[in-house]
């Protein structure tokens, strides 16, 4: 069950489990149902045999029943939000005596990703940072940066430098090259990001540093927008988003060691974070502190833009079973390992002597 953020996700569920000798059903977002069809197109012209991977475009809750009543499902591959891959899981776990195998269960789902910088940290690669690691793709990417926190020290520079790139940067027709950002990809997801800046502006706990509008001319834009929040345990601060809207809490430059329980306790989420730091006592310290707190941890980099064939992608807690993907991890769960021994010397003799 692939997303529509990225066509090469689709690609990487299905052929994981193929190559390893299953058959698959592909269900894709109905969001990026061409993307993936003229993918699954190139793989038959490319030899795949028929029947190996099949293209099941459709309605999700309907697609998801039928496979769930078949005994031969054997595996289900992910990605999507934690909420139904949790629904997912508690619908094979309802009928897990109806299939002749337990089914195997891979989600790489939501995050709530963060970006901590130090007071060593350089303010404008900070900014920079922020702005690339939540605005690409208007922040549609699960590992998107989506709360960040900054010392009171460097947040004066910090947004500064945020408000004077973010004026510069254009919202349009991605057609146009000097666009850096599009549409987000639905009217129900606007909708959502709408309300959830509305509800902001009444907030008292919250401050508008730069953005907070959105239209439709045609397609629906949310302008790039980044939120102070004084709360560090708001709403804003915990649930993802998928959009282009970053919160920030400004810490003390003496709650270091603070902040650092403070991320790895607020979100239920684990996939991306970024940690921004001269310092190196201090940067070892953060990440021994957030070992758990994201699968794919960055240093001094934006939490965004694994690099393919190096960086295998995952996370854990609510953010999914962390197989990560683009590695062998990720496909010795699609294979049902086998031992076998011959014996040339059998016993003879039932005793313990023999």
């Amino acid at each position: 069950m692939s997303p529509f953020n990225f066509t090469a996700i689709g690609g990487n569920l299905t052929t994981a489990p193929a190559i390893m000798g299953n058959t698959v059903l592909w269900k894709p977002s109905e969001k990026s149902a061409l993307a993936n069809y003229i993918f699954f197109e190139a793989l038959e012209e490319a030899g795949l045999p028929p029947g190996v991977i099949n293209f099941v475009p459709g309605d999700a809750e309907l697609t998801t029943r039928v496979a769930l009543s078949s005994p031969d499902l054997a595996g289900i591959h992910f990605t999507g939000s934690s909420a139904v891959f949790q629904s997912l899981w508690k619908g094979v776990a309802s009928k897990v005596d109806a299939f002749r195998t337990i089914p195997r269960l891979v989600g790489e789902t939501g995050g709530k990703d963060f970006v901590l910088a130090h007071a060593s940290a350089n303010a404008s690669e900070v900014a920079i940072a922020l702005i690339r690691g939540a605005f690409e793709y208007c922040g549609q990417k699960c590992s998107a940066a989506s709360r960040a926190y900054i010392p009171k020290s460097l947040w004066g520079a910090v947004s500064k430098e945020i408000r004077e790139r973010l004026s510069q940067l254009k919202v349009g027709d991605v057609a146009n090259h000097d666009t850096f950002m599009g549409a987000v990809i639905s009217q129900a997801s606007h909708q959502k990001l709408s309300r959830v800046l509305a509800a902001a502006k009444d907030d008292a706990a919250v401050k508008f540093v730069s953005g907070g509008k959105t239209w439709s001319d045609p397609g629906y834009f949310v302008e790039p927008t980044v939120l102070e929040v004084s709360d560090p345990h708001h709403a804003l601060m915990k649930e993802e988003l998928f959009g282009p809207v970053l919160s920030v809490f400004v810490y003390e430059d003496d709650a270091w060691n603070e902040t650092l329980d403070l991320i790895d306790a607020t979100s239920p989420y684990a996939l991306t974070g970024s940690i921004f730091c001269t310092d190196r006592f201090a940067l070892h310290h953060a990440e021994s502190v957030l070992v758990n707190a994201a699968g794919n941890l960055y240093l001094n980099d934006k939490p965004t833009g694994a690099m393919i064939g190096q960086q295998p992608f995952g996370g854990g807690r609510a953010s999914g079973t962390n197989d990560k993907a683009g590695s062998y991890l990720n496909l010795l769960r699609w294979a049902s390992p086998r031992v076998v021994k011959e014996t040339y010397l059998p016993q003879r003799d039932w005793t313990f002597g023999a």
